[in-house]
């Protein structure tokens, strides 16, 4: 049914004036094949280790905007203690900007990465607008997590080691360390619309 499709697509795109193009079959025939054999899982935990930060949106709370949809920009890592994708994303959070005190309130967020941060699209010629230009859209809550656990400061030292800049902010600024408990991952990686991707695929993805 979507090779039919796409071969109605390609037929009013030429236009009554042109006539009937095999190689431009062939071409559509060669995409949707190249879509069927894309690993969205294996995309989005690539683009989200090479990564250094995400666009994040949450429901603001503050004053002026309240109930607006709000974006920051939060750094981010996926690191294990072995520096190799974990899939986990962690970053830190101050009661200070705008989605510390957002996700209190709601802890409903969602984060945006795109290939264009790696510069991956400009250097192919690739508008950051266009599906070809990986993006991924992830959402899921924010889970504080405990300084108590044994696991905090090797996570913490982790981030740290990625973004040696944070060791200050946790000192003058009050950040603490959270984690994305992912309920959802959208792919848009090719034409035709975004992929869903399970968390368990995404997190079984070894890279």
């Amino acid at each position: 049914m979507q090779v039919l499709l796409l071969f109605f697509v390609a037929c009013v795109s030429i236009g009554h004036t042109q006539a009937y193009s095999a190689y431009r079959d062939a071409q559509i025939i060669a995409e949707y094949k190249r879509q069927l054999i894309l690993n969205h899982a294996k995309i989005a935990r690539q683009l989200v280790h090479r990564a250094n930060w995400a666009s994040v949106g949450s429901i603001s709370t503050n004053k002026i905007v309240k109930d607006y949809p709000m974006v920051n920009i939060i750094s981010i890592d996926d690191n294990n203690l072995e520096g190799k994708s974990s899939g986990v994303i962690r970053f830190l959070l101050t009661d200070l900007d705008f989605t510390g005190p957002d996700w209190q309130n709601n802890n409903k967020v969602t984060f945006l990465f795109s290939d264009e941060q790696t510069l991956n699209c400009k250097n192919a010629n690739k508008d950051p607008m266009e599906p070809t230009c990986a993006r991924v859209i992830i959402s899921g809550q924010v889970k504080k997590l405990p300084k108590d656990e044994p696991s905090y400061t090797p996570a913490l030292n982790t981030f740290i080691a990625r973004h040696p800049a944070a060791a200050n902010w946790i000192k003058k600024h009050n950040f603490y360390l959270c984690e994305l408990d992912i309920q959802n991952i959208f792919v848009l990686d090719f034409y035709g619309g975004p992929h869903q991707v399970n968390a368990s695929d995404y997190y079984a993805i070894k890279i």
